[in-house]
């Protein structure tokens, strides 16, 4: 089917609940969003030819008043039905144009406070002849607030995602062997997820060779692998908007008994960081999970948000270092990754997408673990 369908009903109904519950909050009368993300968290419309980095630009207007939405977009494929045909407009260079369209929003002349998700100096010097009553403060934050916490049909729509990223896994686990090389491995992960719908992943590293002489790389260039070598594969999928992630390791070969012990520090450190997924608990408490292992902490997050793409927070060492601080609230979803290495062996990386339920921790992905039992 090539047909371009919105969003499910009660999915884009939730979120835009959300979304209008923020702009109460952070007292937004108008949001203009340009943000592919923010865009369909609102419209629950799928676009084309979103592709690349582009400069900000009033994709999407949000009245919080009315709830009226107002979308840029080529033609009426794919837009819902709540969203007003009159309410739709086209593309167009010219930002004079777009301002043009945007003084006619209604609430327009009287709006008092207006958000953007990002901002260019054009855009900067012409959005106050569209809003001449307003103050242009950053309507990121609402949108943050809104899509941290995942509703349960949220959560549901991601099954997909992850779905589709636990299938790339498990190809990758059944190609690999000694003598095959990182891209053929790359290759079956990306083959096997395009099989399932998704032919532009969410990550492209897919499967490396992990190093014996140095604890945060990939072994030599050539990227061949041998008997003994410690693989990991990596798989992340974006189907309908929504990113699952999901990577294992896998020693090619017999494991000897440091492969082993290695597994066993990885399976220690995970089940530390999975108890530290629960509601109220600060991000820094991940980081704790390390030095409770007694793991050195990875230079590259250990965790962050998943949703419509990657939504905050981002924990790392080097953030909290910086004074970062986050809590984990219910309903959020989260990439969390277990990083341990041993000289002369090698790295056992393990990430999961995890939903941080009332209860605690939920583990959405569900690939087996070396040894598979």
């Amino acid at each position: 089917m090539t047909e371009v369908l919105p969003d499910a009903l009660q999915l884009r109904v939730g979120r835009r609940e959300r979304a209008l519950a923020q702009m109460q909050a952070h007292d937004l009368d108008i949001l203009v969003l340009g943000r592919q993300a923010n865009v369909r968290y609102v419209t629950g419309a799928p676009q084309l030819w979103i592709a690349g980095t582009r400069p900000f630009g009033p994709v999407c207007v949000v009245v919080r008043a009315s709830g009226d939405i107002y979308l840029n977009t080529t033609d009426d494929e794919g837009v819902p039905e709540e969203i007003d045909h009159d309410h739709l407009y086209g593309l167009t260079w010219s930002p004079m144009t777009l301002i043009d369209v945007l003084k006619k929003v209604d609430g327009a002349e009287t709006a008092l406070r207006v958000g953007t998700d990002a901002i260019t100096p054009t855009f900067a010097a012409l959005l106050p002849e569209a809003f001449p009553n307003a103050e242009l403060v950053d309507g990121e934050l609402a949108m943050r607030a809104a899509r941290r916490i995942k509703t349960a049909d949220e959560i549901a729509t991601m099954g997909e995602a992850i779905r589709i990223a636990e299938g790339g896994l498990a190809a990758g686990v059944t190609e690999l062997q000694a003598g095959l090389s990182e891209q053929k491995l790359a290759g079956a992960v990306l083959e096997a997820m395009a099989a399932g719908g998704v032919s532009t992943p969410a990550t492209q590293d897919a499967a490396w060779v992990t190093s014996r002489e140095h604890p945060w790389r990939r072994a030599q260039p050539n990227g061949t692998v041998r008997e003994g070598d410690l693989v990991a594969l990596a798989a992340g999928a974006l189907a309908g908007g929504y990113v699952g992630e999901v990577g294992r390791t896998w020693p090619t070969g017999t494991a000897t008994a440091e492969v082993r012990q290695l597994f066993q520090r990885s399976n220690l450190l995970y089940d530390k960081l999975i108890a530290a997924c629960r509601p109220g608990a600060s991000t820094r408490e991940l980081l704790a999970a390390y030095d409770s292992a007694g793991e050195p902490i990875p230079p590259m997050p250990i965790a962050y948000g998943l949703g419509l793409g990657f939504d905050p927070p981002v924990v790392s060492e080097t953030l909290s270092a910086a004074g970062e601080d986050d809590r984990l609230d219910p309903g959020m979803v989260l990439a969390v990754t277990a990083y341990v290495w041993q000289e002369c062996v090698g790295a056992v990386f393990r990430r999961d997408t995890v939903h941080v339920g009332a209860g605690g921790a939920e583990v959405l992905t569900h690939s087996p673990v070396w040894p598979a039992h």
